[in-house]
């Protein structure tokens, strides 16, 4: 029963002590909840305050909500709120395209215009960049007006709105891979140029004094050439020109990118002139393009620019910066209307050495030293390639077992009986030749040491293309010296015989070369002018053209290409065979 006061009312019970173990739990929760509300003033639980584009920020934020759980007492440690746990899963789709182990399709699109500008920047070929631009439509609007015009820039010194263009825009500047410099009579339709740039620019190119255009024009190809930080390719032909490759070259060696060098001109096989303060140049160290691997330089048949007494002194300073060269062609072509003079390339023979050289083109050089040729290719046991015009009257002497690695060989015929003979431990591997008359200069007699070098290389030449012959008895004994060619050219008959050569006395000597499939320099075929409507004559052209194709593939089983009945038609006949009968294609080719 209550108990009651004086005054007649109920007395309130009295609260018992709580255990200890109720204690302990509320005062767990109790220091949760000021953990939990800590915790939410460090790290905003609103999803919408978080950028989805900003993956740096998501992870720092994940990275502070995680490292507070092992702080938390209690039962809370380790354990995420409702709110916290949203949270935690917006930032992690955030973060997940850019760290996560499948790459999301939505991940090039959302990077920022700086990167994808980079990305395109590492794409050099155009077709590459072409399915790059036809990705989405924004890589369209970066790829087209900023890359893909600028890869290839095909123009003349005279394009002052090209070079101002690419001077004012550096950017743009620097995606340019591929500079070819035209001479200034080259038609216009091989100009290759942004589309977005001006054809002319009137106060640009107006100027009154000749030599000062020519000073203006050399002043913005160069500030030009200075931006292209990336160029691979370099094209000069500007043969027309007073604007000299040396006043180029300089900062051309800025482009440590560069790849390729192909000169065509004149003036680079004239004599330098000297310059003062030679010496202190000759002091600095030398700029070295250690990716430059293919030079190429040629003369042209033009006056201008050439010069009475031709070197190679220009070129060997040229060489001197491309350490690392695999490719070099050095080609001579005579002036027209000026005494025969060819260019001696002693100099660079003895003294130029190139480790990783494997092809080399000396076109039209002489030697006054005989042993400069012998040396140099002594040196350069990597050479597979050899192109070796040094005159008729040369004599090349080679020690044992030099060139060992040489597949392509392309010289007269004295040079190649040479090479073939020259002793060595193991055998060549000589795969084609080129260039070889027979019956030239001492008959036939001298055509005997050649067949004889070439008969102990039989099993391993399959390509030959002569540069003239005279008799069949030559082709026979040619035929007899290499039976397992497999590409044939004979090149021009040094006597003119008829047309249309007789199958019939063809056939037999082709038959002996069993693996022969393609063969040039004799026509079989007659012409047929008409495709559609033949008259009697075509008929009878077509008749005797299918008579010549089933006699050749009767006595040669794998001769598929002959000459067309066109010599500078840039077409060739394939032997289509059927089940039943053999058939002519026409087929252009590429020249």
């Amino acid at each position: 029963m209550l108990s009651t006061t004086m005054s007649g009312r109920p007395e309130s019970p009295t609260p018992k002590p709580a255990p200890p173990r109720a204690k302990g739990k509320a005062a767990a929760a109790l220091k949760a909840r000021q953990t939990t509300a800590r915790t939410a003033q460090v790290v905003d639980t609103n999803v919408g305050s978080y950028d989805r584009t900003d993956p740096f920020m998501a992870f720092n934020v994940l990275l502070k909500l995680f490292g507070s759980l092992p702080s938390r007492m209690g039962g809370c440690q380790f354990r995420l709120t409702p709110e916290e746990h949203k949270l935690s899963l917006h930032l992690l789709n955030i973060v997940e395209p850019f760290v996560g182990l499948e790459t999301s399709r939505r991940t090039i699109t959302r990077q920022p215009t700086e990167i994808l500008d980079q990305i395109a920047f590492h794409v050099d070929s155009k077709r590459d960049l072409l399915a790059l631009a036809l990705s989405c439509q924004r890589m369209y609007d970066i790829v087209f007006p900023r890359h893909y015009d600028y890869r290839h820039i095909r123009c003349k010194v005279s394009s002052l709105s090209v070079w101002n263009h690419l001077v004012v825009h550096r950017s743009l500047a620097r995606n340019v891979r591929r500079l070819e410099i035209l001479d200034e009579r080259a038609p216009g339709s091989e100009l290759i140029v942004p589309g977005d740039i001006m054809g002319t620019d009137t106060d640009m190119d107006s100027t009154d004094d000749e030599l000062g255009m020519h000073e203006k024009q050399e002043r913005f190809l160069i500030k030009a050439l200075g931006k292209m930080y990336a160029l691979k390719s370099f094209t000069w032909s500007c043969n027309h020109s007073p604007i000299s490759i040396d006043n180029v070259w300089p900062t051309l060696l800025k482009c440590q990118s560069l790849e390729e060098v192909d000169i065509n001109d004149n003036l680079v096989f004239s004599s330098p002139e000297e310059e003062e303060g030679s010496s202190s140049k000759a002091a600095r160290r030398p700029i070295v393009l250690q990716d430059l691997k293919t030079v190429a330089v040629r003369s042209t048949k033009h006056t201008f620019g050439s010069a009475k007494n031709p070197g190679l002194a220009r070129i060997s300073g040229l060489l001197t910066h491309c350490p690392n060269l695999e490719n070099l062609d050095i080609t001579y072509s005579q002036p027209r209307n000026t005494p025969a003079s060819h260019p001696v390339g002693d100099e660079l023979l003895l003294y130029s050495r190139f480790p990783r050289l494997t092809s080399l083109a000396l076109t039209n050089i002489r030697c006054n030293i005989a042993d400069a040729p012998t040396a140099f290719l002594s040196a350069h046991t990597h050479l597979t390639s050899l192109r070796l015009d040094l005159g008729s009257s040369y004599r090349l002497e080679l020690p044992p077992n030099a060139l060992p690695a040489l597949k392509e060989l392309h010289c007269n015929r004295d040079v190649a009986t040479t090479i073939l003979s020259c002793p060595s431990d193991a055998p060549r591997p000589i795969e084609t030749l080129k260039g070889m008359r027979l019956a030239g200069p001492g008959g036939a007699a001298a055509d005997a040491g050649f067949l004889d070098s070439l008969r102990a290389f039989g099993s391993n030449v399959r390509r030959i293309e002569l540069s003239g012959w005279s008799e069949m008895d030559d082709v026979k004994r040619l035929a007899e010296a290499a039976p397992r060619l497999v590409w044939l050219d004979m090149g021009k008959r040094a006597q003119r015989g008829p047309p249309i050569a007789n199958v019939t006395e063809w056939a037999p000597l082709l038959a002996t070369m069993q693996e022969l499939t393609t063969f040039h320099g004799v026509r079989f075929f007659y012409e047929v002018t008409a495709a559609t409507g033949l008259s009697m004559a075509d008929r009878s052209r077509v008749r005797k053209n299918d008579e010549v194709a089933s006699v050749l593939a009767w006595r040669c089983p794998k001769l598929r290409r002959l000459d067309h009945w066109e010599e500078a038609g840039g077409k060739v006949v394939v032997l289509v065979k059927d089940a039943e009968k053999v058939r002519l294609q026409v087929r252009r080719i590429k020249q």
